[in-house]
């Protein structure tokens, strides 16, 4: 019975825990990785600080699942990014939104062609 146990534990575990606050992630580390001159560095170091100001501002609004998926991307490899990070999330976030208006970004209903815009002509007209 006892056997059971470890594998009751590790299930209940989530393996990458939800916070509340964005993740800290090693800019320099990710920026060093991409080689270069000192001017890519600096300018990945930029890029990265800038992603991570706007995820600070905009965090509470993703979902816990997309934060849990987007981070387990965002860090694939042992590196971690945090532009890569904000677009995955924000992808995520726009999915969620056209998914859950079904008359699409426009709201004029559906997307597809009228049966006459395509060329079709029923048979009866």
């Amino acid at each position: 019975m006892m056997l059971h146990l470890p594998i009751v534990i590790l299930a209940s575990l989530s393996p990458i825990p939800v916070s509340d606050a964005v993740p800290r992630l090693d800019i320099a580390k990710e920026c060093r990785f991409e080689g270069g001159t000192t001017a890519i560095f600096d300018r990945c170091s930029r890029d990265e600080a800038t992603a991570l100001q706007q995820l600070e501002a905009e965090w509470p609004q993703f979902a816990g699942a997309d934060r849990n998926a987007c981070f387990t991307e965002a860090t694939v490899g042992g590196l971690g990014s945090y532009v890569d990070l904000l677009i995955c999330l924000e992808m995520a976030r726009d999915v969620r939104k056209e998914k859950s208006n079904p008359r699409g970004p426009l709201g004029v209903g559906s997307t597809r062609p009228a049966r006459s815009e395509m060329g079709v002509v029923d048979k009866d007209e």
